[in-house]
């Protein structure tokens, strides 16, 4: 008898392909900065909901959102993240962890990972704030030039 497919694992991973082997992460920061980091990030809490339903160890949880945060963080720097994107690339990353979690070699739950979760948490929105800061900082410094 032949095993059902997993949708929702080839769900993630088609979102993997295009937006780290089609480079729509790194796009998106290019051609809408701070707004394009934004989406990338969210688009990558797909994977992380996932394991989140299929109670994976909290351990793994804040890996995925480390990965997250450390692409927000560097695709914020303009150009310079825009690259970073084509090397870091967070959602095959985070594919790897989902699929190492369904073939059941990821990593164990251990009661410090509460803290690490807390901390992954705390860093990925901070990371996710980061382009949002900086083009409001931007769009205040243009409109003060402006009026000057």
């Amino acid at each position: 008898m032949a095993e059902e497919p997993d949708r929702a694992l080839e769900a993630a991973e088609t979102l993997a392909h295009w937006l780290d082997n089609r480079f729509l992460d790194p796009l998106l920061g290019l051609l809408l900065p701070g707004v394009g980091d934004v989406l990338g990030s969210a688009l990558g809490l797909y994977p992380v909901l996932l394991a989140w339903r299929r109670r994976a160890p909290r351990a793994l949880l804040a890996r995925m959102l480390l990965n997250l945060a450390a692409d927000a963080a560097g695709g914020a720097i303009p150009i310079v993240g825009d690259v970073w994107d084509f090397f870091f690339r967070a959602h095959a990353r985070n594919l790897a962890l989902l699929r190492a979690r369904a073939d059941g070699t990821a990593v164990r739950s251990h009661w410090s990972d509460t803290a690490v979760v807390a901390a992954a948490v705390l860093l990925f929105l901070g990371a996710l704030a980061l382009p949002v800061l900086a083009v409001a900082w931007l769009w205040h410094a243009l409109a003060a030039r402006a009026a000057s």
